[in-house]
């Protein structure tokens, strides 16, 4: 693939605004988890408590991401960007001047979900500029807005030692209104964006068997990432921490651990898609699904040294985030008409993926059997099954929809 060909086929300021936008809305929905340990402290949350309380921006935003999408589809995304986070100032500032209990808190997180709900603007916006060779690069590079997680969990505990973690929601208004003011100037709607349709037109993706198979897939990949991404720092500091050993990590130095493992996820998403262009993100997908399987059971080992955890943890990061970068390789050449409805759906259903990690699975079987191995365990084994069930829809994908006329690898 030549860089060059990619520079001048789409447009530039777009896929730079989408980058920024998807960025600070992906840094502002994982606040609850960056800060996890501070709001731990002050609350005394039980195991499964804390897993709801990180659980919930990802539920928030998987709900609007269906809404979000549509609206893309209907007036376009750059006015659907604009009013996205000019809504998401308002739990920030909830945050900032109240959140003093828990059920505030709550409908905080859930609020929250307006900036993760972004991935149904963001994609589309880039995605519609460019070419269908080009599709995995553009919404890799897109989709790696999802390095604000990192920017979150780095910054994110430093401002909360010093300051408090109300003070955290309150200063990320100050990135939100830059980018949303570089945005409104920068971003500009595709000339392919699509003639609005009815509501029921748009909601007749469903019926699709293979709608249901890419939110499947991704509420492996992403829910993967964003779950891990917000829970990360309750597991370090379980295993790791300054309280469950001696000379132990401090909740800073684990703010740290995850930012090295968000890094790797988000880093590694546009390289995903650009290794799916080349080879084919079916067949990538394949091996991605298999590598973080074995990761899962691999961290079920539970070695005594973070730093071998650390590597275990990012190698299945940067899996998950290649695996986020194949998807939407695949998912325009499905549905090349409705790509901002159908990247609401898929992106909604890796939200739930998201909550349903933390919330069903790794919180409440650390709190029954006190160990985080379960967990893991159950994580690895719904990998594995996956990977088979992948391979078997793949091949069936081949034979009736992927073909190789446009150029385009499968």
């Amino acid at each position: 693939m030549e860089l060059k060909g990619f520079k001048q086929s789409g447009h530039f300021p777009s896929l730079l605004s989408a980058f920024l936008y998807f960025d600070v809305s992906f840094m502002i929905w994982v606040l609850c988890g960056a800060v996890s340990l501070y709001i731990t402290q002050d609350f005394g949350l039980t195991d499964s408590q804390k897993a709801t309380m990180v659980a919930l921006p990802l539920l928030g935003g998987a709900i609007l991401r269906i809404p979000m999408g549509i609206l893309s589809d209907r007036i376009g995304c750059k006015k659907t960007g604009i009013i996205g986070m000019i809504i998401t100032i308002l739990p920030l500032l909830w945050g900032w001047l109240g959140g003093s209990s828990l059920s505030e808190l709550h409908a905080i997180g859930l609020l929250l979900g307006v900036a993760g709900a972004s991935f149904g603007v963001a994609l589309p916006l880039a995605g519609r500029w460019y070419p269908p060779q080009y599709q995995g690069m553009a919404m890799g590079i897109a989709g790696a807005g999802n390095s604000g997680t990192a920017i979150a969990t780095f910054f994110g505990p430093k401002i909360a030692e010093m300051y408090g973690w109300h003070s955290v929601f309150g200063i990320a208004i100050i990135p939100l209104l830059l980018i949303l003011i570089s945005f409104s100037l920068m971003a500009k709607d595709s000339p392919n964006q699509p003639e609005p349709k009815k509501l029921s037109e748009y909601l007749s993706v469903f019926r699709y068997s293979d709608t249901w198979w890419f939110c499947l897939f991704y509420a492996i990949t992403f829910g993967g990432f964003s779950g891990l991404a917000s829970y990360l720092g309750i597991f370090f500091y379980d295993i790791y921490g300054d309280k469950a050993m001696a000379g132990g990590l401090s909740m800073i130095q684990i703010g740290y651990l995850v930012t090295v493992t968000v890094i790797a996820g988000s880093l590694f998403r546009p390289i995903g898609g650009y290794i799916a262009d080349r080879i084919g993100g079916m067949k990538f997908l394949q091996y991605l699904f298999a590598c973080i399987s074995i990761c899962s059971f691999l961290v079920t080992l539970m070695p005594s040294s973070f730093l071998v955890m650390l590597m275990i943890t990012s190698v299945m990061m940067a899996c998950l985030g290649m695996g986020n970068g194949s998807v939407f390789q695949i998912v325009p050449q499905r549905f090349k008409d409705e790509i901002g409805v159908i990247t609401g759906i898929v992106g909604a259903a890796g939200g739930f993926g998201g909550f349903l990690l933390p919330n069903y699975i790794l919180g409440p079987l650390k709190q029954a059997t006190g160990s985080h191995v379960a967990g893991f365990i159950t994580l690895a084994c719904i990998g594995l099954v996956v990977t088979l069930v992948f391979y078997s829809v793949s091949r069936s994908w081949k034979k009736s929809w992927a073909t190789v006329e446009s150029g385009v690898k499968f």
